[in-house]
């Protein structure tokens, strides 16, 4: 009998996919990649056109041996790993480690480990795709020169243990811009101004909203506020018009790694690492009782909006039998599919079969599991459901020369709301408008209610929120995102706390650092344009070793400019009159992976250490201490009294010696400008040149 190898990438593919085969076929797994560059070295030969270095991976020779072995024993010979870019080239690297050639080997790959999908991959079995394998290699050569090219630049000038990337050090860039905009970020007052009106006959009393004249208009100050007050307050309400519509709101199309990463961090509170961890578990294959280990969801590393015509299908006859015929969709929904990065032949992230509900696997699901499988699911189902339908109300009041408007709308077909709705999308109520209103209405001044606000910086980054932009941006890759994110936050050049981003003192240096010197390297459109050529390459367009040729001699020009004229931005060791109650030296501070902290110069033999507290020359405004700057425990700069936790003063900005002149409080920098470190103030001006 003949007998057949199929190698994949996860052992846990192994026990799904066996299933599915035959006696004759041995399914064995390469835990991922098998050969790389080695860690010790560039490992890219930059004098004899940047050819690279493979070696085997340190704890993978006791797998290649296994594999061998089961080489010799089989007659054919399929490598089945991932279907994307990195899966073909951890192909190419097997079919080098097992000295295939000569051996009948083939390429398979399959965007869902079902039994259709397993043997229709069989069926089609091709050569591995070299364009692809060359497009993974031209982005691993380039995060490596990137990478150990100027991450001992960083070591030499800073400190030991930082990195450069050619992905995560833009995406530190993008948090560290948002973090300036935020910082010079200065509130302008708005005033918002509600009538709440009583109509004959009715109890209920109607809000209606300011709008302006006959242009909308923003109220600035409480003295515009009382000028309008003095008009309406005695003024003639009236029903000026009543315009009735219906609008609709369109299914949302099914989910690519970004959406999905987005919707699970807003949904379900999910980090991108844990939400591409545990896709990965639903796509592998999960224990199933009564069905043995089933692949839930379709790969999990795509940005096409695709869906197979069988599942299509498939998904169509299911919501007729559960919804009606008059939830399924007309037309199939369009994703943005004119993109022209999608990577290969890829569908959307859906489930392998619409008819395993969420409620029908829960039992064999952890919670985790069961939330993201329920997410995947429900916005598939949704994709292909009618689009709901509203009747919208719109009222507008006329008061004198002014206007007020009351908008309100009903639900009239739930569509695809009867299965899925987003994250903070606000239910639509059914606030319907009182049935006597109409032009004729009689309409009488209750009361006011008027609050102050005052503009909002933009917000922090979240995870989910820069995933969006480096892909708006055309930065990364669905497989990237998750990494890039985990990195910057295990460097610690940005601290998460509450779902945001916080650029750290550390993240500060090192964008500073690239900006510098490496401006191209964290320049956006750059890094975009990177991303086409290698997408260029996959596609057979550009040769792979043209973009490295073209990039490496300038990277290498940067670097040996930057080692020249950078300055070194190593904190020396400066003495305090700090006593180190161990050993009575004066303590020095130190710059660790957190920043700056106290030691004794004594070490080691003495080891003592203390949190450094740099004074700013404020007194707190609550008691009359010194203002430190303090670090949260993730690595965010605030300032804080001294005498914390007995006094707990603490702002964001940094306090000025300036009081308000309009209220008294304490005065906060930000950017060019002084502010009341009351809000509701809201006093702004100039900074004073020697104060900058």
């Amino acid at each position: 009998m003949a007998r057949y190898l199929v190698i994949v990438e996860s052992p846990a593919k192994v026990k799904t996919i066996k299933k599915f085969l035959g006696s004759n076929y041995v399914v064995t797994a390469s835990n991922g990649h098998v050969r790389d560059l080695p860690k010790s070295q560039l490992g890219v030969d930059v004098e004899h056109d940047y050819e690279p270095k493979y070696i085997t991976i340190r704890g993978k020779g006791d797998i290649l041996a296994g594999l061998r072995k089961e080489v010799k024993k089989a007659d054919k010979v399929y490598l089945a790993t991932d279907p994307d870019r990195e899966g073909e080239a951890i192909s190419w690297h097997l079919s080098q480690a097992l000295k295939l050639e000569g051996k009948k080997t083939y390429r398979i790959s399959f965007n869902e480990i079902t039994k259709n999908a397993v043997k229709a991959s069989l069926k089609n079995a091709r050569e591995i795709d070299m364009d692809l394998v060359d497009a993974q290699q031209a982005r691993r050569i380039l995060d490596r020169v990137v990478g150990y090219r100027i991450s001992p630049l960083l070591w030499a000038k800073v400190k030991r243990g930082l990195s450069a990337g050619r992905v995560q050090s833009v995406a530190l860039r993008i948090i560290a811009d948002r973090e300036e905009e935020i910082n010079t970020f200065i509130p302008e007052e708005y005033w918002s101004l509600d009538a709440k009106l009583k109509v004959d006959g009715e109890r209920k009393l109607l809000t209606a909203k300011f709008y302006g004249t006959d242009k909308k208009m923003t109220i600035h100050s409480k003295e515009e506020l009382d000028e309008i007050l003095k008009e309406v307050e005695s003024a003639e309400y009236t029903v000026e018009e009543i315009k009735k519509s219906e609008r609709t709101k369109k299914a949302p199309v099914p989910f690519t790694t970004s959406t999905l990463q987005q919707e699970a961090s807003k949904a379900l509170n999910f980090a991108t690492a844990k939400t591409m961890r545990i896709a990965q578990q639903l796509y592998e294959g999960i224990d199933i009782k009564g069905n043995g280990t089933v692949g839930l969801i379709t790969y999990l590393r795509t940005d096409s909006t695709r869906v197979s015509e069988e599942a299509d299908a498939n998904v169509r006859g299911y919501i007729a039998a559960s919804y009606g015929e008059e939830y399924v969709a007309v037309s199939e929904g369009k994703g943005k599919d004119n993109n022209k990065n999608i990577q290969d032949a890829h569908e959307a992230i859906r489930p392998t079969d619409v008819s395993r509900s969420p409620a029908a696997v829960k039992d064999s699901l952890s919670r985790d599991q069961f939330r993201l499988y329920q997410l995947v699911w429900k916005r598939f189902v949704a994709s292909r459901m009618q689009p709901a339908r509203y009747e919208t109300t719109s009222v507008r009041i006329a008061a004198g020369k002014y206007r007020f408007t009351v908008a309100a709308s009903k639900i009239v077909f739930d569509g695809f709301r009867t299965v899925y709705t987003e994250a903070g999308e606000e239910k639509e109520e059914n606030n319907v408008l009182m049935k006597g209103l109409d032009k004729s209405s009689r309409l009488t001044k209750a009361d006011f209610d008027t609050k102050q606000h005052f503009t909002q910086p933009p917000a922090h980054y979240t995870e989910a929120a820069l995933v969006k932009t480096l892909e708006e941006l055309g930065i990364g890759r669905p497989s990237t995102y998750a990494p890039t994110i985990s990195t910057i936050i295990a460097r610690r050049y940005v601290a998460k706390e509450n779902k945001n981003l916080y650029l750290t003192e550390i993240g500060e240096v090192v964008n500073h650092i690239m900006l510098q010197s490496f401006p191209s390297i964290v320049d956006v459109n750059f890094t975009a344009n990177m991303e086409s050529l290698l997408d260029g390459v996959a596609e057979g367009k550009v040769h792979w070793k043209t973009i490295i040729e073209n990039f490496y001699p300038d990277l290498e020009a940067a670097v040996e400019k930057a080692e020249e004229e950078q300055e070194q931005v190593k904190i020396e060791d400066e003495v305090t009159d700090v006593i180190c109650d161990q050993c009575g030296r004066n303590m020095v501070i130190k710059y660790g992976p957190h920043g700056r902290f106290l030691a004794c110069p004594g070490f080691p033999e003495c080891r003592n250490t203390k949190p450094y507290l740099e004074k700013i020359g404020v007194a707190c405004p609550v008691c009359g201490k010194d203002v430190v700057i303090r670090k949260t425990k993730k690595g965010r700069k605030y300032y804080g009294c001294e005498d914390n936790p007995e006094c707990e003063f603490m702002s964001w900005q940094k306090p000025s010696t300036k009081k308000c002149p309009r209220c008294g409080s304490y005065m906060v920098e930000k950017g060019s400008k002084l502010l009341c470190g009351d809000e509701k103030c809201g006093y702004v001006e100039n900074m004073e040149k020697k104060e900058k």
